[in-house]
């Protein structure tokens, strides 16, 4: 009897090894299987594309980055931290400007950063009462692009025409742009439509007009952009 007990406890025992085993082989196999049934939910999207985006595609570049700006000091910290992103991808990293498809979009209340010095004389009064962002040297609203001035950027090159001669790109929202357009015909005798065509006529270097910049900031991440918003 004793012999015979000894027996059945092995097989048990090797009855649970066996099944234990298989169990973990299931768990491993339904593991695998979930995880590559979730691969294929995420990696099977695929976006309806729209001609008004392809230009998102077109950069060249092994980065992508959006920037997203919607305020006036948004637009400053944009600006900035595009430049601190290539900056540190070429001081750390050893890359090149070459690396990157950098884009800064201006929109909301940060859009007249996209219109140059002549606009910004002949608006200034008009943006800033809307803005409330002032000449941190005069305490009063900006007659000139601060964004685009060497006397008032925090470094050397931190300009719109010193990020733009690094390729930087700065999309426009159309949908602000024709809000201050209206809010500039408000106060003068010209018309929207022709202040709005004044505006695009005196936007930034490397700027293209989006038909509005939430959209470009979403559409952006289905091309492959990681997306910093800087309020």
């Amino acid at each position: 009897m004793k012999k015979k007990d000894n027996t059945n406890a092995i097989e048990r025992r090797s009855l649970v090894k066996v099944m234990g085993t298989a169990a973990l082989a299931g768990l491993a196999v339904n593991a695998s299987t979930a995880n590559a049934q979730n691969s294929a939910n995420t990696n099977g999207f695929t976006p309806m594309r729209h001609s008004e985006d392809s230009w998102l595609d077109e950069l060249s570049g092994n980065h992508r980055v959006f920037v997203d700006t919607s305020s006036a000091l948004g637009g400053v910290d944009g600006l900035l931290y595009s430049a601190n992103i290539m900056n540190t991808h070429n001081n750390v990293y050893a890359g090149s400007d070459e690396d990157y498809a950098m884009i800064l979009c201006f929109r909301h209340n940060s859009t007249p950063f996209a219109f140059n010095d002549a606009i910004w004389e002949k608006y200034g009064d008009i943006f800033y009462g809307i803005m409330q962002y002032a000449d941190p040297k005069t305490g009063e609203a900006p007659k000139m692009n601060l964004l685009n001035s060497a006397d008032h950027a925090m470094f050397p090159g931190l300009t719109i025409d010193g990020m733009a001669a690094r390729d930087v790109q700065f999309a426009i929202c159309s949908n602000a742009t024709r809000f201050f357009s209206g809010a500039v015909a408000g106060s003068t005798d010209a018309s929207a439509a022709d202040v709005f065509d004044e505006l695009v006529a005196n936007a930034v270097p490397n700027s293209r007009f989006v038909s509005a910049g939430v959209i470009a900031a979403t559409r952006a991440q289905e091309y492959g952009y990681s997306l910093l918003s800087t309020g």
